[in-house]
């Protein structure tokens, strides 16, 4: 068995060095793809901790992957670290306030989801050394989870392809394994030329885009009548035509993202969109063009690694939380209205049931989460999209979830932004990362595990191949 208190303290030992990573990230804020002195913070790191590193991966300047050790098994541990367009905010205060007014900010958690893979990295890199064991540890730096898909083009390109486990996770305000699977997803530009011209002089002459792009829109509405309860079709207007109402536009755009349980379900909803996008070309006299910009998979899950992941969570415990903690998180939660604050017990009752009754009951007053949620394995799909799915259909893959936020905390928010550099979520970065160094260690000494994730990942694949939802062909960009 790995020596939980000789993983803690490695961890320990480095804990000024993650959480300064974890906040410089934080400040960095990059977007998608262009994430450079965050992925090359983390590269420094890997390199003084003798890691061997390999940029620019998949065309992507910002992806690498760094590896130590030699031979089997390879255990991988997945870190990100982009953050969300528009949602700049004040750290440490429960109100909205932008630091950079129309900016960037890690909504997600991104800037601590990477720094938990690091540690975990380093911590087995330094374990396997002082204890002469055989395998390789490597560490994946993912860049545009948020709507880039870093990790399908890696996928795509076979970077997975050797790899036996797949370690991760996420900040949250819960602590639990990943155990709901997720949606596909793909995401295309639609973009209209039209001709322009006098809008009260000649309208006649002119062909407009923005009208095109209007009735794209319309027809999508009418469409999601039309389609499985579980699909979701989003929308984002990239180019409206300019700031002058009297030019008919001659140009305008707008970005789909369109999700299903199943990638054949998503492929034929984003196929109507295709058509009702032709139609609105065809109603305006327009030309139409569709760049596909990027998609993600749906998850595999892995009762063996989630297995494994709950009980080094119990291992390890809740983080401690103090009256400081608790005195921010009260103040955030009531910057929430009342449908955000049903979010914990509503997750739970999905879950648990009937069980949920006695979780909920344990929450009830509580302003951050303090448990461990028991372990389940269920058939439930979330509503969100994540491209560690692409990794899932390569190897064995799970993930867990600890408290950075506090109870009911929405991702994607002001709230979770200003958070992101609280001591409650440097307790739930590290603690991470010892739950994952933890679990890695495990199954570095006990390969059975790995032979028995690998049979159920096996049998779980065996009727449906591995489709990379981005054709070849495709490079990631920034957002055009």
């Amino acid at each position: 068995m790995p020596n939980k208190e000789e993983i803690i303290k490695s961890i320990e030992d480095r804990r000024d060095l993650l959480i300064k990573a974890s906040d410089s990230i934080w400040e960095f804020a990059e977007t998608r793809f262009q994430e450079y002195k965050s992925s090359e913070l983390l590269c420094d790191i890997l390199r003084n901790e003798a890691f061997a590193v390999k940029k620019g991966v998949s065309d992507m300047e910002t992806a690498f992957i760094a590896s130590y050790g030699t031979g089997k098994p390879v255990i991988s541990f997945l870190g990100e670290f982009d953050a969300l367009y528009g949602l700049s905010q004040v750290e440490g205060v429960a109100y909205q306030k932008s630091l950079v007014e129309g900016g960037k900010g890690h909504g997600c958690g991104h800037n601590g989801l990477g720094v938990a893979a690091l540690a975990s990295a380093i911590a087995v890199k330094e374990y396997i050394t002082k204890n002469n064991i055989q395998g390789t540890v490597r560490y994946y730096g993912c860049p545009g989870e948020e709507s880039g898909s870093g990790k399908a083009y890696m996928a795509r390109d076979g970077h997975f392809d050797d790899i036996d486990v797949a370690l991760t996770w996420h900040p949250g305000s819960d602590n639990g394994v990943t155990v709901a699977n997720c949606l596909a997803t793909l995401q295309a530009y639609f973009k209209f030329y039209g001709v322009s011209s006098h809008a009260a002089g000649s309208p006649h002459l002119g062909r407009s885009a923005l009208d095109a792009v209007e009735l794209m829109n319309v027809g999508a509405n009418y469409l999601r009548e039309h389609i499985i309860q579980d699909a979701r079709i989003h929308y984002a207007m990239i180019d409206g035509g300019g700031l002058s109402p009297n030019v008919v536009q001659s140009k305008a755009s707008v970005m789909y993202q369109v999700r299903a349980p199943k990638l054949n379900q998503t492929k034929e909803v984003y196929d109507r969109i295709v058509n009702i996008a032709k139609g609105a070309a065809l109603m305006t006299d327009t030309r139409m063009e569709v760049i596909f910009d990027r998609g993600s998979s749906n998850l595999v899950l892995n009762s063996v690694l989630n297995k494994l992941l709950h009980d080094k969570l119990l291992e390890i415990g809740p983080v401690s939380i103090e009256e400081e903690d608790i005195e921010f998180a009260k103040q955030i939660r009531e910057s929430l209205n009342d449908y955000e604050k049903t979010k914990t017990e509503d997750k739970v009752k999905k879950i648990y049931g009937q069980a949920s009754y006695e979780i909920i009951g344990l929450l009830a007053d509580k302003d951050i989460i303090d448990i461990i949620y028991p372990f389940v394995m269920i058939d439930l799909v979330h509503p969100g999209s994540t491209d560690v799915g692409d990794v899932s259909w390569n190897a064995p893959t799970a993930q867990i979830s600890t408290v950075c936020y506090a109870k009911d905390t929405p991702g994607h928010s002001w709230q979770s932004v200003a958070q992101g550099k609280s001591k409650l979520f440097h307790k739930g970065v590290l603690q991470a990362g010892e739950v994952l160094a933890l679990a890695a260690i495990d199954l570095l000494e006990n390969p059975e595990l790995i032979v028995q994730a690998k049979k159920e990942f096996d049998q779980q694949i065996a009727k449906e191949a591995y489709i990379c939802p981005i054709p070849f062909g495709i490079k990631p960009s920034p957002l055009r």
